[in-house]
């Protein structure tokens, strides 16, 4: 039987972030993949790219995780919000010494750098690809056994598997979740003016559509775009031959960057919200899409999963200096009231927006640009969306602020 102070279940970018965490801090993992590496560090494999908020980033400083991603990704300098194509708009804007309000990587970078952190962690072991066919948590601890028959123990089981967590399932979590009539069609492109570490979210009644800034290739400068479009026109999209669809871009964009070219392959996903009633139980937790599923209108999915990972080594760590073991029940707790308030106003956000800007005619347009400025002219306001966009609202963990726990 192989043992550790946790097993996570799941190797994916919040999996991975939080075991090399809490192994900055001496605390031992097993993370349990199904995938095979080897195919989730194909070439072909992911092609989507995620924003990193500025706290997030600092927690990859943190943890050294930043090291490995040096000159991979492209700051976010400038966000700008409009509804439709207009010169009016909400604009965030930072300045050299504050930093960027963001990092945008492509998210197989991200991969491959945990997967190589990992190879060197001292408490940390990965098994992929494994699969676990049978788990028992009780008041002594975890049990997780693996197809090949490995056992495995801990004191703490972490949920870790994404939308679809059959860990969270079997322990019988209810969870609120709707499908929008809406999936995010998703591509690089290349175009011919700089983009200027500007991101782009312009807002139609069919959906956003995301424009976010990435490095240059060898064939010049590139953005990646989420292009929210009605369901039952994600599978056209798709097929649209590269000029067609193109054309069809570059009139969302208003032209903004001149003429494009395709940069990587397309694909789309279908929208949807969760949001898991509670995201601990009996020597559980659940960290990222486990415990919430958001619209992606903006850009916090991610690192919404992020602060999970950074509050529960938090908790976990300050509990093993006080003698307590990390399946504690005092602990959970913690992590489940830290994480509560956060988790629910973020989701509850994202999803009015996605329905504030769904409101087609010319007079929800003008509440909402009547909204917009008004946010434009009240410093205040203006600063706590530039506070959200940073990660950097709320009680915040020692890691998203660059600190060691």
């Amino acid at each position: 039987m192989e043992r550790a102070d946790v097993i996570i279940l799941g190797g994916g970018l919040v999996g991975l972030t939080l075991a090399l965490a809490l192994d900055a801090h001496e605390i031992s993992a097993i993370v349990v993949d199904p995938a095979d590496p080897a195919t989730l560090h194909a070439a072909g494999f992911d092609g989507r790219s995620s924003a990193i908020a500025s706290a997030s980033y600092k927690m990859f400083e943190a943890i050294g995780l930043a090291d490995r991603l040096a000159g991979k990704g492209c700051p976010i300098r400038t966000i700008r919000a409009a509804d439709g194509l207009t010169p009016r708009a909400l604009v965030f804007d930072t300045s050299e010494e504050e930093g960027p309000l963001g990092m945008m990587f492509e998210n197989r970078a991200v991969r491959l750098a945990l997967h190589e952190q990992a190879k060197e962690a001292r408490h940390l072991r990965l098994l992929a690809p494994a699969t676990p066919v049978a788990t028992e948590r009780t008041e002594a601890g975890v049990t997780v056994t693996l197809a090949d028959g490995t056992t495995l123990s801990a004191p703490l089981l972490i949920a870790a598997e994404g939308r679809q967590s059959p860990t969270r399932e079997a322990a019988g979590i209810e969870v609120a979740r709707w499908h929008y009539d809406h999936s995010a069609i998703i591509a690089t492109l290349g175009h011919e003016l700089p983009h200027g570490n500007v991101a782009h979210e312009i807002f139609y009644p069919a959906g956003p559509f995301a424009l976010l800034p990435m490095n240059d290739d060898a064939d010049g400068h590139r953005s990646a775009i989420v292009w929210t479009v009605p369901r039952r026109d994600a599978a056209a999209m798709l097929d649209l031959p590269d000029r067609a669809f193109l054309a069809e871009a570059e009139k969302r964009m208003g032209g903004m960057l001149g003429a494009l070219r395709t940069a990587s392959r397309r694909s789309s996903y279908p929208l949807g919200f969760h949001h898991a009633a509670r995201i601990t139980d009996t020597r559980l937790v659940l960290v990222g899409d486990a415990a919430h599923g958001i619209h992606p209108i903006a850009g916090q999915g991610l690192n919404l999963g992020l602060r999970d990972v950074a509050a529960l080594t938090e908790v976990l760590v300050e509990g093993l200096r006080l003698g307590l073991e990390p399946g504690d029940a005092q602990l959970l707790a913690r992590y489940q009231n830290w994480r509560a308030l956060d988790t629910f106003t973020v989701a509850a956000t994202t999803d009015a927006l996605t329905w504030i800007y769904g409101v087609p005619g010319k007079t929800a347009r003008a509440v909402r640009r009547f909204g917009m400025d008004v946010i434009e002219r009240v410093p205040p306001i203006k600063q706590m969306f530039m506070a959200e966009a940073r990660g950097e609202s709320g009680q915040l963990p020692k890691l998203l602020q660059g600190m060691d726990v």
